[in-house]
Order: C-alpha cells, then sequence, then structure tokens
C-alpha cells in the first residue's frame, strides 16, 4: 500500500555558476585538500548562454544492458536541452575505481560522477566532489532520510539514484512444505528466527534447510546495531558499535548451525561464493536468507518460486528499528568542473524526469523520487512491485539513516568475509571475532 509522503521544501540554491577560464589552475590531484565547494562564478553567462555547445562528462560502471539504457537516457537529455552534450565514460565495476582515481589524479575529474556510499566520503574528504546544496537540483521529491545517506558534515555530496533495504526473503512453499507457519514480521524477534529456521530444517526434510548464513554482510549487523541504538560507524566517522553486539551476531551463525537451521561451514562458504542463483533460496533448498531488496528478482527467477519480502527479525524487540534506506549509488559533481549549471541540470534530469524512470526502471535502484517511482509502478516485473510496495511500507519505519561510511570503509568486505569464516569453522569464538572485528575494523577506517 502506498504511504503518502508530504511533499517537501526543495534543497536548492539557485546561484548564477558559470564556466570558468581557467581549467589548469583548478586540476585537483588525489592529494588535494580542496573543501569541495564550487568555484566562484566570473561574472560570465556560461558557453550555452552565448549560444556555443557545451560538453560534460558523465562517468558510471555496470553491465552492457546499463550502458545501453545510459546511452538512451543521454540521446534524451541532449534532444530536451540543445547546446548540451554529455560524453559517456563507462567500464564496469572492477575498473570503475582505479579508472576514476586516474583521472581525478591527473585533473581530468569528470563532470558528474557516479559515486558509491564506500567511497564518497573519501572523495568528499578530498575536495573532488562539489556540496550539491550550492547547485540547481531539485530533492523536493526525495525523502530527507535518503537527501542524509549523501550528507557529511553538512554538506550534500551525492544524491542517491535509488534505495535498497537490507530485508529477509522468504519461499512460502518450503514453509508450508515444513509444516511451519510463516513469521509475524512486525514482531518476531532474533531467538524466533533460529527457532523457526530450525524447525524448517527438521520438517522439510534432508537436503533443504532454514536458512542461509547471514554473517558475511556488514548490512545485518548495521542492523543488529541500530536496533540496539548503536551504529556500525559513528557520526565522526569511528566505529560505533559495540563488542558484545558484534559477538551476539557472530554468533547467531553457530545457534543456527547447532540446531540444522543452517548448513555447516563448508557448505556455507561455498554458497555464500555462488550468488544469488546459487543460493538456497535461488536452488530452492532454503526457506529462508537476508538479502538485498532489488536481488528479489534474480532470486525469484533463479528459483522458479514466488517470494516474499519481510522485514527482518528484531525490528521490535529492541529499543528502536534498525532497518534502513541504502544508497543503491549516487550522482555526485566535480568540484571543478568548468559547467556547474549544465552538470546540475543533467542530474535534476536523471534523478526527476518520468521518462529516464521509464528508461532505466529499477536498474540504479527503487527511484528515489517518490513521484517518480509511483509512475513507473505500473511498469515494474512483478518482482520489482513487491520490492515497491515492501519499500513503501517501510517509509513510516525507518528511523533515520546511518552515516556516511567513513574512509576505509571499503575494506570493510573483506574483514567480514575473514572474520565470519573463521567463525563458521570454529577456529575463533564469536568474542574473538568481535575483538579482531574492531580491531581491524578501527585500523582501516583509522578509528
Amino acid at each position: 500500500m502506498r504511504v503518502t509522503t508530504t511533499r517537501r521544501t526543495p534543497r536548492t540554491t539557485r546561484a548564477a555558476l558559470v564556466a570558468l577560464t581557467a581549467a589548469g589552475a583548478m586540476a585537483l590531484t588525489a592529494c588535494s585538500g580542496d573543501s569541495g565547494a564550487m568555484p566562484e562564478s566570473d561574472g560570465g553567462n556560461g558557453d550555452a548562454a552565448e549560444g556555443g555547445n557545451v560538453e560534460i562528462r558523465f562517468a558510471w560502471w555496470g553491465s552492457d544492458t546499463r550502458h545501453e539504457t545510459t546511452q538512451q537516457i543521454i540521446d534524451l537529455f541532449e534532444e530536451k536541452n540543445p547546446g548540451i552534450t554529455v560524453v559517456p565514460d563507462y567500464t564496469d565495476w572492477g575498473g570503475y575505481w582505479d579508472k576514476l582515481a586516474t583521472s581525478v589524479a591527473g585533473g581530468d575529474t569528470p563532470d558528474v560522477i557516479t559515486q558509491e556510499e564506500r567511497y564518497i566520503s573519501d572523495y568528499a574528504t578530498r575536495g573532488v566532489i562539489a556540496d550539491l546544496n550550492e547547485l540547481d537540483i531539485d530533492t523536493a521529491e526525495i525523502p530527507e532520510e535518503i537527501l542524509a545517506t549523501g550528507e557529511i558534515d553538512g554538506k550534500l555530496y551525492g544524491i542517491a539514484t535509488g534505495v535498497n533495504a537490507y530485508a529477509m526473503v522468504a519461499n512460502p512453499e518450503i514453509f508450508e512444505q515444513a509444516g511451519v507457519e510463516m513469521p509475524d514480521d512486525t514482531t518476531w524477534t532474533w531467538e524466533d528466527y533460529v527457532e523457526i529456521a530450525g524447525q524448517i530444517s527438521e520438517g522439510a526434510g534432508d537436503g533443504v534447510w532454514g536458512t542461509q548464513d547471514y554473517g558475511f554482510n556488514e548490512a545485518g549487523l548495521n542492523v543488529l546495531a541500530r536496533q540496539k541504538g548503536e551504529s556500525l560507524y559513528s557520526p565522526d566517522g569511528g566505529l560505533g558499535v559495540s563488542e558484545e553486539t558484534v559477538a551476539e551476531f557472530f554468533q547467531r551463525s553457530l545457534d543456527l548451525m547447532a540446531n540444522n537451521g543452517q548448513p555447516d561451514a563448508s557448505r556455507s562458504v561455498e554458497i555464500q561464493n555462488a550468488g544469488p542463483e546459487g543460493s538456497l533460496l535461488g536452488t530452492s533448498t532454503g526457506a529462508m536468507g537476508v538479502w538485498w531488496s532489488n536481488q528479489l528478482g534474480a532470486l525469484s527467477s533463479a528459483s522458479g518460486a514466488e517470494l516474499e519480502l519481510l522485514r527482518l527479525p528484531g525490528e521490535a524487540q529492541y529499543e528502536r528499528t534498525g532497518m534502513y534506506f541504502k544508497p543503491a549509488m549516487y550522482y555526485s559533481i566535480s568540484a571543478t568542473t568548468e559547467h556547474p549549471e549544465e552538470a546540475a541540470k543533467f542530474v535534476d534530469f536523471l534523478l526527476n524526469d518520468p521518462e529516464v524512470a521509464a528508461l532505466q526502471l529499477t536498474d540504479r535502484g527503487l527511484p528515489s523520487n517518490l513521484s517518480v517511482r509511483e509512475s513507473i509502478v505500473g511498469d515494474l516485473e512483478a518482482a520489482d512491485q513487491k520490492v515497491a510496495e515492501f519499500m513503501s511500507d517501510l517509509e513510516d519505519e525507518i528511523v533515520d539513516s546511518p552515516p556516511v561510511p567513513p574512509n576505509g570503509s571499503a575494506q570493510m568486505q573483506d574483514i567480514m568475509t575473514r572474520i565470519n569464516t573463521e567463525v563458521l569453522f570454529g577456529n575463533i569464538t564469536p568474542q574473538e571475532a568481535a575483538e579482531r572485528f574492531i580491531s581491524e575494523v578501527e585500523a582501516a577506517i583509522g578509528g
């Protein structure tokens, strides 16, 4: 059911930001200490206003399908905005960040940059990207809690293209096969989750488990921490989760192995590396698993089953709810662009034009703009329609957004994978895992 959201006042400041003539003086190196504020106007009217053609470069990562769709979007923008040419600059995820770092170090930063939450703080604090509050970008239809995911020290360095939620995905058919009722996701606890998983494994028979191990992704730890009034990271860029909470998080996997609610260590590691298609849900050998909401379609296609999204356990168990909207990615603008007005116009178009949304649907997440999101719901595949409804139901329950991950947080995935594997194989205890986790993460983020 659609949750009505009051229209918000646009957080934009319309300033006459124009093309600058001293590009060389503005070139930003990788070690720049620039504040990230947009350059002062030189009093001119800009190339486009004088009838010339303005060229801006747009950098993104993704699949061939995303590249093709994005080119269609660029063509549409150029058709609607004569005099502005958008040069595509794309690669796959694996090569994107090295390519971007090289461009920035060489003083050739793209005008519009696609960012990700583990990297945006680094680019913001080095002055690479601009404060978008200074530019003419309409954010009236984007909820404050989503905008906040791109804020650092009161400045808006990125606007989320779309959002996902870390949620429980369930296969009702396996619940029925095991003779276990689906949980009430508004009230179930983490202890209920462990018990239900064990019941499913027992009732469904050999080769079918209650759930897949959740310990390889820090998002689950962040949700638990937030439920208990903590957070994975603190607002000042340090570690915000307690040793006790981390130990509890890892202990749950051992409890699930003890009651046969999830596979043993070897199988868990193997399944984790198989992606959605090779997961327990994807192969219809498990009733539950924790995934990002945008993966529901891939899981449903692989399994051939009608899968459902549930809230994570514990949302009514502790001090507050812990689930949150995660930006799929961000749009940012170079702090040294020679064409800030045109770059801002392009970002505004990407976020707010319904024709853009009709082309890309949920490829960059469920659109952050609520009106645009509503306009495409009828065009979505069945799984994505479920995601849209689920996210709408969460809108009134999300308390706030976690702080933007600090510099060094890109190492978190490796830390989680390594430590969780050690716990599953019994090489370290959950308490030892918690101590090691805190030590390694603090070293990575300089906390």
